[in-house]
């Protein structure tokens, strides 16, 4: 696994995106639960499956911000006309 890179993240979709949120964190939670119960592990995988999530969040949230804000902005244009 290596370190995960954006411009890769910006070519999914919004579901692929949600989706691989769910997978990242999973497998997050599978390696801290081999950390507390000391089974062997890599412990890089960690920091980067929390990288991968940080980076996956960040573009679905600018993508959401970006479509609330077209949406205000024609119900708007709406109400005024």
């Amino acid at each position: 696994m290596s370190l995960p890179k954006f411009n890769e993240i910006t070519k999914l979709s919004n579901n692929e995106i949600a989706e691989n949120i769910i997978k990242t964190e999973k497998d997050l939670f599978n390696l801290k639960f081999k950390q507390a119960t000391r089974q062997p592990f890599k412990a890089h995988e960690i920091k980067y499956a929390k990288r991968r999530i940080a980076q996956l969040k960040t573009i679905l949230s600018l993508r959401l911000n970006v479509l609330e804000k077209n949406q205000s902005s024609s119900l708007s244009n709406t109400i005024e006309k």
